[in-house]
């Protein structure tokens, strides 16, 4: 374990752990960033250009993500540096060996996230059957909610959409929606908008951009993604490169992919209303100011995007599928309504006024746990 002292500040990071085992090929970090409201929960992420920079980041969004969605965990995120489309028996084999690895450290709870899916879920929970499971999002067949599959996160988009629309002035109903990452959490929240009315004009992958003014038809387009085709393999659309998705005009736009893909470079090319930030921490701080000053709306990630946790956290506990859409309904719109009134009200961004909303439940947290040190 390495210390935390390089990132921190009054509420984490907790702990830093570095995995390396060179024989496997196995580099991992898992940053456990505040448990003051009990275990942490957060995803774990597989890619080759992860850093523990970014782990860090993507650990406080969820300390800030659950802290704001009310539940009794705190936020952590796990990393594994390497190409998740490798061979599914090696990728088993590093999971395994990186679950493995970290068997004792009972502040954090595995989800899937950016990589992985239920199934690795459920490598890690096996490998964690002595030490209490700690993994969610498995499978149905042994008992967990698959969060991915019933798109979970894409629920909550729609459930911050509504009354980040009233606010903006626009009905969903014929709103035109752009998807930046059309996976599990994009697609999801294309389909539940589209069940609303909205029209998907635009949806792009890492193959490309697919644009169609007149709206693409989204269950098509998913069974096509479930192929395991390329959006850019579509037959219907015009075909563009990945970041011409930025310059689609439309009312609401979603980034679903990687974080910081909005920036001081690229944020003025947005021709849109709402930006819906369905990624963890995809819009840099510089932009979101300059999406203020533009007049456009940016609902901050850790408020819109935590549909999953909340699923995951009702698993954890023992709730039902039918429980946890309840919930991500009932935590999201309030949530939502709350900082969009800081907004309105006391003249804040919406990041300050979500981040305010958040700290002060870490804060009471953190003041009646043993050690706490905060008032």
């Amino acid at each position: 374990m390495t210390h935390a002292f390089e990132f921190a500040d009054a509420f984490g990071p907790t702990k830093i752990i570095h995995v390396h085992e060179p024989g496997l090929g196995l580099r991992g970090t898992l940053v456990v960033d505040n448990v003051a409201c009990g275990p942490a929960i957060g995803g774990l992420r597989m890619a080759p250009d992860v850093s523990t920079a970014e782990c860090v980041r993507l650990a406080r969004a969820m300390t800030l993500k659950n802290a704001a969605a009310g539940l009794a965990h705190g936020g952590g995120k796990s990393v594994l540096y390497g190409d998740p489309k490798r061979p599914r028996a090696e990728k088993e084999r590093l999971i395994r060996a990186f679950a493995h690895a970290l068997r004792h450290e009972r502040d954090y709870i595995f989800g899937p996230d950016m990589g992985t899916d239920e199934g690795c879920m459920a490598w890690v929970s096996d490998e964690l059957t002595d030490h209490g499971g700690r993994a969610v999002g498995l499978p149905r067949e042994i008992g967990g909610i698959p969060l991915d599959e019933i798109g979970a996160t894409g629920w909550g988009l729609v459930q911050a959409a509504l009354p980040a629309a009233e606010y903006c002035g626009f009905p969903l109903a014929g709103a035109r929606v752009a998807v930046q990452g059309f996976g599990a959490v994009g697609m999801h929240a294309a389909h539940f908008l589209a069940a609303r009315g909205a029209v998907l004009v635009a949806a792009a992958d890492s193959t490309g951009t697919l644009h169609d003014p007149a709206g693409l038809d989204v269950a098509a387009l998913m069974a096509h993604k479930h192929a395991g085709r390329p959006l850019i393999e579509y037959e219907r659309g015009r075909k563009l490169a990945r970041d011409a998705i930025i310059d689609i005009e439309c009312e609401i736009w979603i980034p679903a992919a990687r974080p910081d893909v909005i920036d001081a470079a690229n944020v003025d090319r947005l021709r849109t209303k709402m930006v819906l930030q369905g990624a963890n921490i995809p819009v840099t701080e510089p932009a979101e100011g300059r999406l203020a000053e533009r007049g456009i709306l940016s609902v901050p990630d850790f408020i819109a995007n935590a549909g999953g946790v909340i699923c995951a956290a009702v698993e954890y506990h023992g709730g039902s599928e039918r429980q946890a859409f309840a919930e991500i309904e009932e935590k999201i719109a309030r949530n939502t309504a709350e900082v969009l009134a800081a907004v309105r009200e006391a003249g804040k961004l919406p990041r300050p006024a979500a981040v305010e909303l958040a700290l002060s439940r870490v804060r009471k947290a953190m003041a009646r746990r043993r050690f706490g040190i905060l008032g």
